[in-house]
């Protein structure tokens, strides 16, 4: 048994919603019981524990604080215990045929690999702790069901998004446990994408994951074929293909864009790896291109980057 229905990915499939509250809770004990639909409890403020399985069963009990949040299954008993108090949001959903123009969920899950994964999960159950990113787009979502000009195509694009956040994070948590090692690696890779567009040097990536820069260069080339550097290299080489296919910034002025301080150094650069000039590459593709005003690169925070 796992969080999600095998039919889940052969069908047009959507996530629907059937109740979503905050709900502050005081010194409460709930009785046991069950839902027909999947439940995601999140603690905003305060602690609470969380009990799994049948009254005269074994039973798991999770301890949540705030940023914390469990994810059930439908039909699986369980009961919230509120010693003091704790602030939280939860959203149960089903899901259902349908969907119009969207991609199903199924679609999502082909393309995305944490997502696949989230899916084939075996428990009932999940216990995870994020920053914020599931927190925000689990309020999007609810403040969306509850607009009272709500839109379906939105509420469907909210509901990818918070299970896709959801499945990165179990994929960096899966990970953690098998190596830590590991999660250094994934850490410093996100820190590059968000940074590309700044000078970096190893020492800088490495004082980010907190790891002396020899250490970190090690485990980088293990897990991923290619050191800390050429990682680097060939994600801003990426960021420029992007931007002089799709802008009208002058080849010269991107190099700043991807955090190459020289225009010649750049240029070389993009020669070595594309084996044509920034120039050239341009006019092999279209002309319809956006102003440098118009201009909004993608993080690819969530690229899948240490998989190529």
């Amino acid at each position: 048994m796992g969080l999600f229905p095998e039919r889940l990915t052969a069908g047009r499939c959507q996530p629907v919603a059937t109740a979503y509250y905050f709900k502050e809770w005081r010194a409460y004990e709930m009785a046991d019981h069950t839902h027909p639909s999947l439940e995601i409890m999140y603690v905003i403020s305060g602690r609470c524990r969380v009990e799994i399985g049948p009254g005269t069963g074994p039973r798991h009990a999770y301890e949540l604080k705030k940023g914390e949040f469990i994810f059930l299954d439908a039909a699986v008993p369980h009961r919230l215990v509120v010693p003091e108090t704790c602030r939280m949001l939860n959203v149960e959903f089903r899901f259902a045929e349908g969907g119009g123009g969207s991609p199903s969920i199924g679609e999502l899950a082909a393309e995305d690999p944490a997502l696949a994964a989230l899916f084939a999960c075996p428990r009932d159950h999940l216990v995870l702790r994020e920053p914020h990113d599931v927190y925000h787009a689990l309020k999007a979502l609810v403040l969306e069901l509850d607009n009272p000009e709500r839109r379906e195509p939105m509420i469907r694009i909210l509901f990818a998004e918070l299970l896709l956040r959801i499945a990165a994070l179990y994929r960096e948590s899966a990970d953690a446990v098998a190596s830590g090692a590991e999660r250094y690696v994934r850490q410093a890779a996100a820190f590059m994408r968000e940074h590309y567009d700044r000078p970096l040097r190893v020492a800088d990536i490495a004082a980010s994951v907190n790891l002396h820069p020899v250490y970190l260069q090690r485990i980088f080339k293990r897990s991923t074929g290619r050191s800390v550097m050429a990682y680097l290299t060939a994600f801003r080489i990426e960021k420029a293909k992007m931007l002089l296919r799709q802008t009208d910034i002058p080849a010269g002025d991107i190099a700043d864009y991807v955090g190459i301080g020289s225009r010649q150094y750049f240029h070389d650069l993009f020669k070595k790896h594309t084996g044509l000039t920034p120039a050239a590459y341009r006019r092999s593709f279209g002309t319809h291109r956006l102003s440098p005003e118009q201009v909004a690169i993608p993080d690819n925070r969530e690229a899948n980057w240490l998989q190529s």
